[in-house]
């Protein structure tokens, strides 16, 4: 408070001048450097209030803060715009993926001009850069032996000749009988659903009574990870700022024993897979989207490492 004061009683010509960073944003030697981003808002609709308060306004206010200090800042955002979900509005809509992609990426841009959110750079996940690092990612994880192949059963459509991913499957819940239950989640009862356990399942294409089959899918071999991941995570509760509900999920994860986790999908619309026998398949959009942060860094400047790994500053 008494510095305030001070500043206060010194006037504005005794502030220290703005921070002007060069173009593009780059981290610089001796100053305090910041890189912010935004939970990436999917691209199958037209962002409201809600969206842009639980999303980029907080980010907005922080990065405002930020250059306010004269801390070197970059702000970055961007439309994820892989998976069902945009497969699922193509087909309401009578659009292309990729159209459906153009349409709502140039909307969300215009409507947070409109807001004058102030990102440094506001992109999207279907680039090549995004295509590029997302594949070398799956390349190291795969020669470090981090990969595992398995059979899953999985609902089948006869009459559109494709497996299902969990978006295009409707049914009841198993838990709740909430009637509208997708196949990955029940928006009632909140629980995660395997879309073969649904109910009376339905294709949301064409309405017919899809069959259970078995198909190859690659998974994430996490158990492998969990004795590494366990000692980061003690250090990081000790040192970082970890709310209490962060804590508390990821201990009953990491107490019940982490999983395979699978992460490609029977989808045309996504990031290919890079690998024989799965060539037909895409990443699933959670192992896809975080490296869209990456991606759309990597489309602002081919620097983008420096920003991504630079623990040092």
């Amino acid at each position: 408070i008494a510095a305030a004061v001070d500043a206060w009683a010194c006037g504005a010509a005794a502030l220290p001048k703005p921070w002007q960073p060069q173009k593009p944003v780059l981290p610089v030697e001796g100053m305090r450097n910041v890189l912010i981003t935004s939970a990436l808002p999917y691209v199958n609709n037209v962002p409201h209030l809600g969206n842009i308060i639980g999303c980029v306004l907080s980010a907005d206010t922080f990065a405002r803060y930020c250059r306010l200090r004269n801390w070197n800042t970059l702000y970055v955002c961007g439309t994820d715009e892989y998976g069902t979900a945009t497969e699922t509005k193509a087909v309401e809509e009578g659009l292309t993926p990729q159209e459906i992609c153009d349409k709502y990426n140039a909307l969300h841009a215009d409507i947070y001009r409109w807001f004058d959110i102030s990102f440094d750079y506001f992109g999207r996940t279907t680039t090549p850069h995004q295509t590029t690092i997302a594949q070398d990612i799956f390349q190291r994880l795969l020669a470090r032996g981090f990969l595992l192949q398995d059979s899953v059963e999985q609902l089948q459509c006869e009459g559109c000749q494709r497996f299902l991913a969990d978006r295009f499957v409707e049914g009841t819940c198993p838990f709740c009988s909430y009637r509208e239950a997708r196949g990955d989640q029940c928006d009632k009862c909140g629980k995660l659903i395997n879309a073969v356990e649904l109910k009376n399942p339905q294709c949301k294409l064409c309405r017919g009574v899809p069959v259970v089959k078995p198909t190859q899918h690659l998974f994430l071999d996490l158990p492998k990870l969990e004795e590494q991941l366990e000692a980061w995570l003690e250090q990081s509760w000790a040192t970082g700022d970890w709310t209490a509900n962060a804590r508390y999920i990821t201990r009953s994860w990491l107490r019940d024993g982490l999983k395979p986790r699978c992460i490609t999908r029977d989808l045309k619309w996504g990031t290919p897979v890079p690998l024989d026998g799965f060539r037909d398949k895409v990443f699933y959009v959670w192992f896809d989207a975080p490296i869209g942060y990456l991606s759309i860094t990597a489309n602002y400047t081919e620097h983008w490492e420096r920003w991504w790994k630079n623990p040092q500053q």
